[in-house]
């Protein structure tokens, strides 16, 4: 048991450690198409029946005619029986002096009924042997496995074993039925995973099958649609091939319609070959059905009309369970048949010759780009070797395994007897039959054969491509292997470089439903339909998809932002109105030299305050409405720079008191103005008012209202800085929140109320008869105030980030401007330019000249 268990833990190892190395020498086949062959690759069933010889003797090989009875392709088949028998006899290490005989028996199932079961019974039902006739130890059956279901039961009432040679077969496996038969070929659990897997490696997610109505094919089906669900993989189409012949004749519009309608290129393929599936490909082959192929060994065969039973432009793909070359194979068939296979090229025409392929070949960057000539001088590179089927090969190692248990019996002394004639040697086949289903050794070709179902290794698969070139040339070639050892996701190897050279599957061949989702998209699925059918949506707003085929967009973090097209998310930008801006640059310079202009006016007006045109509209008015308009223009560079709570707090108060004060100066000017031309006339008793200088009381009570308004706002709701995270796309807007919007908007409409009294009162008083009445630049002054405050309200709103503070900065310029030109603006003007008219001496002149016009 230790000794088989490290046996088992070697070969392990040493498959895994010469896989990648095994990859990388590329194995290719080649085969000729012979279309004077009607009967294709069409199997015979055949009973291989087995017995011992004391000595050396040697087989009489293909006898009473054999390969006249049989198909090319049976030949094929018999030919590594003896070629097995005739390596076991000519070693001594196994069976020494004994001699493994076989008597061969084909075409039963087709042998007329009555010919088999009456004439040659004692023949074909080895164990119902008379007195002094042979006895066989163990059968080998293979292909058909038809032979092995009808026949079998008769071979276990004889008490004979079966070694079933042929593609493993559900109903076989039933031991309550064929207690007494072992299947060579293992069953395929691996092989749904490994047909899944390759879909998911070159990316196709939407596949259609088509199997055999039966056990077997609907349990293939039940597995592979597991391995899809599990790995996104979708079934475009089931076509479920019945064996009644009326009903499939009935069907065959509907098989084709199926096929025909899926926009599926990739189909899997599995049943029975013997069924009507082998039917239907020729069928399809006339339609000219393209589909790339992928299936099994058995179905690696040519048809009687003389083509591949999978053909396609696309090519096939074939998994087929790992096995070796067996490098004497070709001589052995040369040396039974020197006559019909005498040569390369008759070997080729019946089976797959194979041969070692350097790529690429000279002057062949891919296989449809390569000249004729070149072909050719690259199929005969040597060496050149037969290769086996995998039928072939499992009746290869079914003669081993008898051999070997034959010799076990020896080595365990299980008794023996010659009771017909002293050299043939009778054994217990049941006894043997024990044997064999626990023997496991190494045979020739290196590989170790485990006849323990329990304790096989799992099953490892080599994956082919095949495809037509030339004319009547086919091309087979390894481009990877599945093998079970590895964990899930590591298990298929495939051979870029094979497929780039030989076939342009990647770039050529989509099977999907739908086109991939572009990142920066995201799949949503169709009501009713696959999930591997879906339409493509952008991802919502702010949000990314980096990878192809996303179910769910992923949201950016609230500091970052999605780009443009929607696969990355980058950091947002900081930004508020900062000096080192265009625009804040520009707000600050106009700011400063506003101020420093209104500072020059204000010493213009202190050197000339003697001076009529000052005196004339209370100068203290005056000087007062020039300080707060400097504080105007200093308030707004408090909007620009970095927003901390001290300037958001100092840009609204300070903001809302000096506009309060210039705007209640202007209003007390205005009244000023008023009260002036009232109380010149006779009778007016209004002359305290203005004596008294009750106009210059509306400065503080104004201002001490708005205080108010903003001591409540302060203490209510203060203005207080904010990041904006969504305001514009990609940047983090630091403001000044203005925390009660209601407050913000009182203060903001009680100055309107201000400079709107201000405005109505100036204009009444605008036609008011005086030398230097400025009734009517307080009139155009407040019309430029609310103009500019009018518009920012609709502007401020549709503006974001640092642009609605800078609308809100050039407001406050603005409207400062506007009082600064239209009020003091024409009295510099008289008091630089025009000195003349502002004297009392012309002063008085133009008085009298006034009264002598009226």
């Amino acid at each position: 048991m230790a000794e088989m268990f490290s046996l088992i833990v070697f070969f392990l190892v040493l498959k895994l450690s010469f896989l990648f190395c095994y990859l990388s020498d590329p194995r290719c086949f080649w085969r000729i198409k012979d279309r004077e062959n009607y009967l294709g690759d069409k199997e015979a069933d055949c009973f291989f029946s087995i017995y011992t010889k004391r000595g050396y003797v040697k087989n009489d090989y293909f006898s009473e005619n054999l390969d006249k009875k049989v198909t090319r392709k049976t030949i094929y088949l018999i030919s590594s029986v003896y070629f097995a028998i005739e390596e076991i006899n000519r070693n001594i290490h196994i069976l020494p002096n004994i001699s493994l005989l076989v008597k061969i028996d084909c075409n039963l199932i087709e042998d007329n009924v009555e010919r088999v079961w009456s004439l040659k019974k004692k023949e074909i039902i080895p164990n119902y042997y008379c007195k002094n006739q042979r006895r066989y130890l163990i059968v080998l059956t293979g292909p058909i496995w038809i032979t092995s279901y009808i026949l079998g039961p008769f071979l276990y009432f004889s008490r004979t074993p079966e070694l079933y040679c042929g593609y493993f077969h559900l109903l076989l496996s039933d031991q309550e039925q064929f207690p007494h038969l072992y299947q060579m070929t293992p069953k395929d659990t691996s092989l749904p995973l490994a047909m899944v897997s390759l879909a998911v490696h070159f990316r196709w997610n939407w596949v259609g099958v088509i199997i055999t109505d039966d056990d077997h094919g609907i349990q293939f089906l039940s597995e592979l649609r597991t391995g899809m669900e599990r790995n996104t993989v979708c079934l475009a189409f089931v076509t479920s091939i019945t064996y009644d012949k009326m009903l499939y004749l009935k069907m065959t519009h509907k098989y084709y319609h199926q096929i025909i309608m899926s926009s599926a290129k990739v189909v899997v393929v599995y049943g029975d070959k013997e069924s009507p599936l082998q039917l239907n490909f020729m069928l399809w082959k006339s339609k000219n059905i393209q589909r790339l192929w992928v299936s099994v060994s058995q179905f690696d065969m040519i048809t009687m009309m003389g083509d591949f039973m999978l053909n396609s432009i696309h090519g096939t793909l074939i998994f087929s369970h790992q096995q070796s070359e067996m490098s004497g194979f070709k001589h052995f068939i040369q040396r039974v048949n020197p006559s019909n296979y005498s040569n390369d090229i008759s070997l080729a025409k019946l089976w797959w010759t194979y041969f070692k392929c350097s790529l690429p070949p000279p002057d062949c960057k891919t296989l449809k780009n390569c000249p004729t000539k070149t072909l050719f001088q690259w199929l005969f590179e040597p060496p050149l070797g037969m290769s086996m089927s995998e039928t072939c090969y499992n009746l290869y190692n079914a003669v081993y395994a008898a051999a070997h248990s034959i010799h076990e019996m020896f080595l365990q002394h299980v008794d023996t007897s010659s009771e017909n004639d002293e050299n043939v040697l009778e054994f217990n086949s049941w006894k043997m039959f024990s044997f064999v289903k626990n023997i496991q050794f190494v045979n020739p070709a290196g590989d170790l054969v485990n006849m323990n179902q329990n304790r096989k290794l799992d099953t490892e698969y080599d994956i082919f491509y095949i495809t037509d070139f030339l004319k009547h040339e086919g091309l087979k070639m390894k481009i990877g292997r599945f093998s079970g050892h590895f964990p899930n996701g590591q298990q298929l190897f495939i051979s870029d470089e094979m497929i780039e050279w030989a076939t342009d599957i990647k770039q050529t061949l989509a099977s999907i439903c739908s086109v991939p989702c572009r990142p920066g998209l995201r799949k949503y699925f169709q009501e009713g339909k696959s999930v591997c059918c879906f339409d493509c949506y952008p991802c919502p707003e702010n949000e990314i998809s980096n990878m192809t085929d996303m179910d769910q967009c992923v949201k950016c973090p609230e500091d970052e932002y999605a780009n443009t097209n929607q696969t990355k998310c980058f950091k947002k930008v900081v930004t508020f109105l900062a000096y080192e801006d265009p625009s804040g640059m520009a707000l600050a310079v106009l700011a400063v030299c506003f101020s420093v202009l209104t500072s020059v006016v204000l010493c213009v007006f202190l050197k000339h305050r003697n001076t009529p045109i000052v005196k004339a509209n209370n100068e203290t008015l005056s000087y007062v409405l020039l300080t707060s308009l400097i504080f105007c223009f200093i308030c707004s560079l408090l909007y620009i720079g970095y927003p901390t709570m001290v300037s958001c707090i100092l840009q609204q108060t300070t903001f809302a008191i000096v506009f309060t004060v210039a705007a209640s100066c202007v209003l007390a000017k205005t009244i000023t103005v008023v009260l002036a031309f009232k109380i010149t006339v006779p009778g007016r008793r209004l002359r305290w008012l203005l004596l008294s200088g009750a106009p210059n009381y509306i400065i503080p009570i104004c201002t001490m209202i708005q205080m108010i308004l903003c001591g409540i706002w302060l203490g209510t709701s203060p203005p207080f800085v904010d990041a904006d995270l969504h305001m514009v796309h990609g940047h983090i807007i630091i403001v000044c929140n203005k925390g009660s919007v209601i407050a913000f908007y009182c203060v903001l409409g009680y100055m309107g109320c201000l400079a709107l009294s201000s405005f109505t009162v100036a204009f009444l008083a605008r036609n008011l008869p005086d030398t230097f009445n400025e009734a009517k630049l307080l009139t155009f002054s407040m019309l430029v105030f609310c103009s500019v405050w009018i518009t920012f309200l609709p502007v401020y709103h549709s503006t974001k980030g640092k642009a609605m503070v800078a609308v809100e900065v050039f407001c406050i310029l603005a409207s400062s401007a506007g009082m600064l030109v239209c009020i003091f603006l024409p009295k510099c003007y008289i008091i630089l330019l025009r000195p003349q008219i502002n004297s009392f001496h012309d002063f008085r002149k133009i008085h009298v000249k006034v009264i002598n016009i009226n």
